[in-house]
């Protein structure tokens, strides 16, 4: 890969601190701005998809990652919950959107009010056992994501087949998807609230049940 001039990593790591990924910025209460980027990204392309499912402009097939229901907690409240609870990187975020867009790759799947949550606990939990030191056992992830154990587990499963087990991300990718962030995200103010709930996301502030793994080895992941 070409090596970045000194103009491209002064750009990049402007770019980097605007949106709380800058590796010299302390993790605090705050919540990185990146993670409501994401959110109106993920707002806009399900309203657009779904204004299209609904004029019957293009086709739909249910996966695993479909409720029946698609949860009252807006994406950016979820988002957020997931931050504090779990406390990954904001990189795993960005990560996490990168393999949403493999997954969509597939024919006639798109992304909806009905899935998003899913997609977004499922995606960042792989992030995190990617490419974070330390990470959550997926029993901690699913009490975060208000599902069961056992449907994070399919999920998982489900979500690393379909990406084939793709899960590299290159640093020019991961730069690209930044900047895109960057620049489409001034378009974006749409935070709307989703309909009814099926993923019931409860109170997890004792920390007593939080379990952590720390990363010794590969054989960890």
């Amino acid at each position: 890969m070409k090596s970045l001039t000194p103009d491209t990593e002064a750009i990049n790591h402007e770019v980097y601190l605007s949106l709380g990924l800058s590796t010299s910025c302390k993790r605090n209460s705050e919540f990185p701005r990146i993670l409501s980027l994401l959110t109106s990204i993920l707002e806009a392309t399900i309203q657009k998809n779904e204004k299209e499912l609904d004029s019957l402009e293009i086709k739909e097939i249910t996966t695993i990652f479909s409720g029946l229901r698609a949860p009252t907690l807006s994406i950016k409240r979820y988002i957020e919950r997931i931050f504090k609870y779990t406390k990954c990187s904001p990189s795993c975020f960005l990560i996490g959107y990168i393999y949403i867009e493999r997954f969509l790759q597939q024919p006639n799947i798109h992304l909806t009010s009905f899935n998003v949550h899913r997609l977004i606990i499922t995606s960042v939990a792989v992030a995190a056992k990617f490419i974070d030191d330390a990470f959550c056992t997926n029993a901690y992830y699913a009490r975060v994501g208000g599902i069961s154990t056992l449907e994070m587990n399919r999920l998982e499963i489900n979500f690393l087949f379909s990406l084939d087990f793709r899960l590299q991300v290159t640093v020019g990718t991961f730069q690209t998807y930044c900047l895109q962030l960057e620049k489409e995200a001034k378009g974006y103010h749409v935070e709307r609230p989703i309909k009814t709930c099926v993923i019931e996301c409860t109170n997890i502030e004792d920390s007593k049940c939080q379990q952590v793994v720390q990363r010794y080895s590969c054989s960890t992941v």
